[in-house]
């Protein structure tokens, strides 16, 4: 997680777009509240309330609090599958602790 005293805020980037049926995003810098709003606008669009699969790249992420966690939790509930691949260290052990693992596939690099 970021530095308490750390005055530097990496905004999210994302690239969120529909292949084939699959939404892909990808995620980079801080997936705080404020990115979440963003973050979710996006999917929603993408998603156009139609459960499908969503493939999240999360390998940018390298902050995420409890408005990401809930993201992740949403879009269990909205797409039919969805995966987590390349998880940074801190997305991966959010995810561990918090009972997502079960909920979402994380997966690395290459795997399906």
């Amino acid at each position: 997680m970021a530095d308490v005293g750390s005055s530097q805020h990496d905004a999210l980037t994302m690239d969120v777009r529909d292949e084939d049926g699959t939404v892909v995003v990808h995620l980079a810098g801080e997936l705080d509240m404020t990115g979440v709003v963003k973050a979710r606008a996006a999917i929603d669009a993408a998603l156009g309330g139609r459960p499908r699969r969503v493939i999240l790249y999360a390998s940018g992420l390298h902050y995420m609090d409890s408005s990401g966690i809930a993201l992740l939790v949403l879009l269990s509930h909205k797409a039919q599958d969805v995966q987590v691949r390349n998880p940074t260290p801190i997305v991966r052990q959010l995810m561990e602790m918090t009972g997502l693992g079960g909920m979402l596939h994380a997966a690395g690099e290459g795997q399906p």
